[in-house]
């Protein structure tokens, strides 16, 4: 088994690598047992995972996506519709595997600690589950795909979510044939990675524009 550091190393958004078959269900319980196990604000562990691997459910919410991508797709310059083209942004189906993260902000009542003066606390603790589920299964050799083109009302109604439960990922899950060494969005001249020497500031944070928007 992987240390922590080589799996944050070799941690990839998989689109393209999917092997096609169904993750086993004791790695699947042990990833999102992984997830289950991030700390909380409050310890109010407000997240839920719907695990999806019904093939219908998951052309219905492919074909979606497709169009969603579509709409992106349109809405770009020609500069930057030549370098999103060949970006694969999902891996619904070949993955087999969905599984739908929820925040349910009402989880542990009204008076949470930690929550009271920076509600975003809870869909934060969501994402350290998230990221717990996505560093276990590196270590485990199953890739994750974080699908983020679909609209919340259409994913809510199709996985039965209720309304106060704000969804927050889509997250494809399965075996796949191997890990990309750069990430695609690098690889397809999408948007580099800052160095940490640009991200990394001591006391206080710089004045000026250091290039967070580039």
């Amino acid at each position: 088994m992987m240390d922590v550091f080589e799996a944050i190393l070799r941690r990839r958004d998989v689109r393209n690598e999917f092997a096609g078959e169904l993750i086993d269900e004791e790695r699947l319980v042990r990833i999102l047992g992984a997830a289950h196990s991030a700390p909380s604000v409050g310890n109010t562990q407000p997240w839920d995972f719907v695990v999806v691997q019904d093939p219908e459910t998951l052309a219905r919410f492919a074909g979606h996506v497709g169009e969603c991508r579509e709409d992106f797709a349109r809405s770009l310059p020609e500069d930057r519709k030549d370098t999103f083209n060949p970006i694969v942004i999902e891996g619904i189906e070949s993955s087999r595997t969905g599984v739908v993260v929820t925040y349910d902000p009402t989880r542990g009542g009204t008076h949470i600690l930690g929550r009271h003066t920076i509600d975003e606390t809870g869909r934060l603790s969501v994402a350290l589950a998230i990221q717990n589920l996505w560093l276990a299964a590196t270590a485990e050799g199953i890739g994750v795909g974080w699908v983020s083109f679909y609209r919340e009302p259409f994913l809510r109604a199709l996985v039965g979510v209720p309304e106060h439960v704000h969804v927050v990922a889509w997250l494809c899950v399965g075996p796949v044939t191997a890990l990309q060494t750069v990430p695609d969005l690098e690889r397809f001249g999408w948007r580099e990675r800052r160095p940490l020497a640009e991200a990394m500031h001591r006391e206080r944070y710089p004045e000026g524009d250091v290039g967070s928007h580039r």
